[in-house]
């Protein structure tokens, strides 16, 4: 085969290409840099596969997440395209044999996570392949100004130190221009191909709802519009809690965070693949690159912290044409928690120098000295020796990471776990006859849920600040009851490791990199303004509101999101009489709440409200003790 076209009917039984398809793959073909802005559903890997496979050669592919890589993978072997990855968790052993088939096997792919450069085993390998593309997957990961920073994207650059002829494509579905710029310097893009594609979705109705009860607006939303859904919290406790409510109002459910194992995550993802379960319940580390086409709906349990994390989940909704919504669901407290959980823990120049002068206490570092040593790093206890901030300090060590200050690598799978292997009855029992136990249990189980369904990371720092003992009777009474076989007890030392890679010079050493810390700051505050804003906003479409925030200005209404609705029901007249009678008709039936009403009318939810309370005042209907209307 010798053209795109042909690779495209041959593997994928497409006859013809999407929007800039082609363009993209003949600028990467003809050995360009290229830079690709397609939506969500766009088919950006078709435009970095079909050129690797029409030159010899193996294409490096770097991409974020996991669960992006092997389903991928998975989609290529299934063609017969041999492709490989190259996950966490691989021995050395395993990593050197499955490296060797790269140079030797006559691969076409392969997947890496961005650490893995990091690794001198590696890069030694890939300095013996014949690469022929590098593509950077989710590209905007790699800039500060962009959604989802990952420092670890920073290393990207080494590829085209040890190729530096080989084209570089990269790749993603939401960039501001700054964003753009940012990227192409990054990755050091020679005079790049930038092709951009409008990122308005005619089948997609962005709703905002500004609501009291958000269970209730999640549970109307799902059972008024059936299908594959995702539901995105943004916290792993919630997750949890909403798999819960709605399996328990008959919903097929399952929940996905990256505490979960990576087999129950590939079993999970797996089962709403196939929709064996209809709603995924998610954090953000659910979904980037996932190619399902057909989610009817993506509701944001609460708001995210940018326009870029709202637009790029959204965007996994209808990437089959068809009709499809994304709900964001709003209440008064979702203001004062995004102010809390990113604005207010966003380090200043006085704490980034606090840490980094600690850090180099708690490791015995003299002034002058430390340059490239490693450390084993205990996250949570180095926070409690100094009573630190943790979410401060986390921000601070990885802005020390991005600016080169230090290396913040964290051990993802290294942390302290616990998993209770009887029922909570059986547990209870023990505890009557064993009190002395009573204080630890019953700490751990207050903080975390799912322990009994599956093994929790847990923070014994925190477990035992709680309750006021010393974090080693914490770890006493978790051994002790691993060893009466009630619990599976995982202790862990360190979840971190540290590698300071410039000498100590306290003050100094921050004073060099202040202005990227006012920058950072600056940037954070301006996205979480943003999409407050965009909430708020009641004189704009939301459609336009987002394509105006990517650059793009010459746009009309949707029609179908929550404003274009709102507009076309305030032109619309009804009859407030019918309205009325309709009202009085349900009423006869039985006694209903408000909710039930409106759900039965049919009418604008306002108006109906507007009826019923006028009907109140003239004592038409009224409101009993179980708050339910009634004819009176």
């Amino acid at each position: 085969m010798t053209s795109s076209l042909q690779i495209l009917q041959h593997y994928w039984k497409h006859d013809s290409f999407r929007p800039l398809q082609e363009e993209i793959i003949n600028s990467v073909s003809e050995r360009n840099d290229t830079f690709a802005l397609l939506p969500t559903g766009g088919g950006k890997s078709l435009c970095f596969q079909i050129p690797a496979l029409l030159n010899e050669g193996i294409c490096i592919v770097i991409s974020p997440l996991i669960a992006l890589m092997q389903d991928q993978v998975q989609q290529l072997q299934e063609k017969g395209i041999k492709a490989i990855a190259l996950p966490s968790g691989i021995k050395y052993s395993e990593l050197d044999t499955l490296l060797d088939n790269c140079i030797y096997g006559n691969y076409k792919f392969l997947y890496l996570s961005p650490e893995r450069l990091q690794q001198d085993l590696v890069r030694e390998r890939l300095k013996k392949m014949n690469i022929n593309l590098i593509a950077v997957d989710e590209a905007h990961c790699i800039s500060q100004w962009g959604n989802d920073f990952r420092p670890s994207y920073k290393k990207i650059s080494i590829l085209r130190e040890l190729h530096p002829t080989v084209p570089i494509i990269a790749l993603t579905a939401s960039a501001t221009t700054k964003v753009v710029n940012d990227i192409i310097s990054e990755l050091d893009l020679f005079q790049p191909n930038i092709f951009r594609q409008s990122f308005f979705r005619s089948n997609l109705g962005y709703r905002v709802e500004h609501i009291a009860d958000k269970n209730y607006k999640l549970l109307q939303i799902l059972k008024k519009y059936p299908g594959t859904s995702i539901v995105y919290v943004r916290n792993r406790a919630s997750s949890i809690e909403l798999n819960d409510l709605l399996n328990a109002n008959g919903f097929n459910a399952t929940y996905y965070h990256g505490g979960v194992d990576s087999q129950e995550k590939t079993k999970r993802f797996t089962q709403w693949l196939k929709e064996e379960m209809s709603v995924m319940v998610a954090t953000n580390a659910f979904g980037m690159g996932i190619d399902k086409s057909n989610v009817r709906t993506v509701i944001h349990y609460t708001v995210p912290e940018s326009i870029e994390s709202y637009f790029q989940e959204a965007g996994r909704a209808g990437r089959d044409g068809l009709p499809s919504f994304a709900f964001l669901l709003k209440n008064q407290n979702d203001t004062t928690r995004l102010n809390n959980q990113f604005i207010k823990v966003l380090p200043n120049i006085s704490a980034v120098k606090l840490v980094y002068r600690k850090l180099c206490n708690y490791f015995r570092i003299s002034y002058g000295e430390g340059e490239q040593t490693t450390h084993d790093f205990s996250f949570n206890s180095f926070c409690k020796t100094y009573d630190l901030n943790t979410l401060i300090t986390y921000n601070t060590l990885q802005f020390l990471d991005r600016c080169g200050v230090l290396r913040f690598v964290q051990r993802f799978t290294k942390k302290s776990t616990i998993h209770v292997l009887v029922t909570g009855n059986q547990l209870l029992d023990f505890l009557k006859n064993n009190i002395q136990y009573e204080l630890v249990v019953k700490a751990i189980l207050r903080t975390y849920s799912g322990i009994f369904d599956e093994e929790v990371h847990v923070n014994l720092p925190l477990i035992a600040s709680k309750i006021e003992i010393p974090e080693t009777e914490v770890i006493t009474v978790l051994n002790k009851l691993q060893d009466t076989a009630l619990i599976e007890f995982n202790h862990k030392n360190f979840d971190a490791e540290l590698v300071f890679l410039v000498p100590r010079e306290d003050d100094h050493t921050i004073n060099k990199i202040k202005h990227h810390l006012i920058e950072q700051n600056k940037a954070k505050i301006k996205k979480v303004e943003a999409i407050l804003r965009f909430t708020e906003n009641t004189t704009t479409c939301k459609s336009r509101l987002l394509l105006h925030y990517f650059g793009e200005e010459n746009t009309s209404d949707c029609g179908i999101c929550s404003f274009c609705i709102a507009k076309k029901e305030s032109k619309e007249t009804f009859d407030v009489n019918q309205i009325q009678q309709d009202i009085t008709r349900l009423l006869r039936e039985k006694k209903l709440s408000s909710r039930d009403l409106i759900s039965e009318l049919q009418y604008p939810e306002v108006l109906a409200l507007e009826v019923l309370r006028k009907m109140t005042e003239h004592q038409i209907i009224k409101i009993n003790h179980d708050n339910n209307y009634q004819l009176v």
